[in-house]
């Protein structure tokens, strides 16, 4: 594959309920061999929806404890942002996920209205849809702010979304972690996206989403940054959140979807405290070299995209990989599949992709959570050993 002209194509990953912003990417997520999704619906088909009032609901956790969640605001003093070095030092929002008490707190939103009403201009969903920013920022998460939390220390996971994306797109695999024992910090790549809400209540748009010719290694070198910086401030103290003692500082792992999971391994190259790696859907940005990641490392992925012999650079990547590794491929997956997305796209009407939108949120909690039980609690999951007749989907490509 010719890197350099991979770079200068554009993809689309605009999804129709504005949670995922039109992007220009290269060398991630869909890859440049991926083609156009019908699922990821145009301002047209929208248009075209009969109107109606979405209510978007998301699975409940499936672990034994709730899903606590807190929203703190971090400033690196020493990093200007890469994008808009004007706005001065960098800037993340950053959702924490933790094991709670169930039947505390109070239901947490799916993101701010100003997030909302960005991701929705940014898609062009037109109101004829029925999708609003109060219908959207107020979808069912299964998270509770203010809840109590379990007492005991929990192995860290960050979640690293797409890029184009929110956060918050992850929430139904962060819920489901922090059900299972983990603290999950979701972080929010600002300007990288159409909105994450700032300590100063501003929202600002995305300010690198339509540059034909921005570099993707350029893009998970900077996240690769910002994580070692929310681990840094996580792992030193509570001041940066209150609830900090809960992190078992030893035990650190790290997942992403699309961009986010190239960062990932960017982030396990540049820092060693991160011990486990998953790359959901994305290309690698660059690919790992042999010798560079010797930790564990789980490569899930659509199986139209990124299957053994595909066109994408994943077979590059396994064969650099020196430590545990797992490649699983999802039949009738798409990009979208790992994300809570395909399932939102669903409730509000509009067609998804073969796979149901809510068995691609069980596989990839089921795989995730296994994997890092695994790997961070040294829990064996027979899950991890081959086909299961419970997931058909599931391929295992070595």
């Amino acid at each position: 594959m010719n890197t350099a002209s991979n770079r200068k194509r554009r993809i689309s990953a605009v999804a129709i309920l504005g949670l995922a912003a039109s992007v220009a990417a290269t060398g991630t997520g869909l890859a440049a061999t991926t083609p156009p999704s019908t699922v990821h619906a145009t301002a047209a088909t929208a248009a075209a929806a009969p109107t109606r009032s979405f209510q978007g609901t998301l699975p409940a956790p499936t672990g034994p404890y709730a899903a606590g969640e807190d929203v703190i605001h971090l400033t690196d003093a020493s990093r200007p942002d890469p994008w808009v070095p004007s706005s001065g030092p960098r800037q993340l929002t950053v959702t924490m996920v933790y094991p709670a008490v169930p039947g505390t707190g109070t239901p947490a939103p799916y993101m701010t209205l100003a997030e909302a009403a960005g991701h929705i201009q940014r898609a062009k969903i037109p109101a004829s849809s029925g999708i609003t920013p109060q219908n959207v920022s107020s979808v069912t998460t299964h998270a509770f702010d203010g809840a109590r939390p379990q007492r005991g220390k929990y192995p860290l996971v960050v979640l690293s979304p797409g890029f184009g994306d929110p956060r918050m797109v992850l929430t139904s695999l962060a819920t489901d972690l922090a059900s299972h024992g983990y603290v999950v910090a979701l972080v929010g790549h600002t300007y990288e996206d159409s909105g994450e809400t700032l300590a100063n209540g501003q929202t600002p748009p995305c300010a690198i989403c339509d540059d034909p010719n921005l570099d993707m290694d350029t893009v998970t070198a900077s996240r690769a940054l910002d994580v070692s910086f929310v681990i840094d401030r996580l792992t030193h103290g509570n001041t940066a959140w209150c609830l900090a003692h809960l992190i078992d500082k030893h035990e650190i792992g790290m997942a992403g979807h699309s961009i986010g999971g190239a960062a990932a391994a960017a982030t396990m190259i540049a820092d060693p405290r991160v011990r486990a790696g998953v790359n959901m859907d994305g290309t690698f940005s660059p690919a790992p070299m042999p010798g560079q990641i010797n930790r564990p490392f789980l490569m899930l992925g659509a199986a139209a995209y990124h299957s053994a012999g595909g066109g994408d650079n994943w077979g590059q990547a396994w064969a650099a990989l020196g430590g545990y590794k797992k490649w699983l491929a999802v039949t009738g997956a798409n990009h979208p599949s790992f994300t809570d997305v395909d399932l939102l796209e669903e409730e509000a009407g509009f067609p998804t992709p073969p796979l149901d939108p809510e068995r691609g949120i069980v596989i990839t909690r089921e795989y995730v959570t296994a994997f890092f039980d695994q790997t961070l609690k040294g829990i064996h999951s027979p899950l991890l050993d081959g086909p299961s007749p419970n997931n058909p989907e599931v391929a295992f490509q070595s």
